[in-house]
């Protein structure tokens, strides 16, 4: 009998909150039990702005000079600039002159000449047989071709520019080798001759 005594009350009990959340509205009865909270909503409506048009700008002081610097020592002026590349692959050879000729006369740098040089071959003759067959030989043979490209009166900043670029453009496999002739002033000391500012001694040695 106990048993429907208690479900009886719970009923009760239920009916009464029921009733009182009816007459309290739904906004009042969530502030009537003490296990809720009340969340404040707060919405912002920014401006909507597109993607693309954010900039964000920082000012970036270096501590660090200048690599570039000016001074009044004359530059370097190279009668003749003598470029030799070596390989084994003369498609390759062809290839790289075509882009240093073209890189050169972009540049405004005056071509001398260009020219191949003979090239060198290398003959290793081994035995196929060790004890045997004396005659039974093979043939092992390494080619190497060279080309050359002469360039004529360039001046120091732009031989620099210039080597800069093909270097970094050299083929896998070819060596370079650079040969600079420099044009320089004549020293003062033997400008002119040094007996001229001594005299002379007339009188005959004994």
């Amino acid at each position: 009998m106990a048993s429907p005594m208690v479900l009886g009350r719970e009923l009760c009990s239920l009916a009464r909150i029921l009733t009182g959340i009816s007459h309290l509205g739904p906004r009042r009865a969530l502030g009537a039990f003490p296990g809720h909270k009340k969340c404040n909503i707060t919405r912002s409506r920014l401006p909507l702005t597109p993607i693309g048009t954010s900039f964000h700008t920082a000012t970036v002081f270096s501590s660090k000079p200048s690599s570039i610097t000016v001074t009044e020592e004359p530059d370097t002026l190279f009668q003749r600039v003598s470029v030799l590349v070596k390989g084994h692959d003369r498609a390759v050879l062809d290839s790289y002159e075509f882009f240093t000729t073209m890189a050169a006369k972009e540049l405004g740098i005056a071509i001398g000449k260009v020219f191949e040089p003979p090239k060198e071959m290398e003959r290793l003759t081994l035995l196929k047989s060790i004890h045997i067959f004396k005659k039974h030989r093979a043939q092992y043979e390494m080619r190497t071709h060279y080309r050359c490209i002469e360039l004529t009166h360039i001046t120091g900043s732009t031989l620099r520019v210039y080597l800069e670029y093909i270097q970094r453009n050299l083929p896998e496999g070819v060596a370079m080798e650079v040969t600079k002739t420099a044009m320089e002033n004549i020293p003062d000391h033997i400008r002119e001759p040094m007996w001229s500012n001594h005299p002379t001694d007339d009188k005959p040695s004994q």
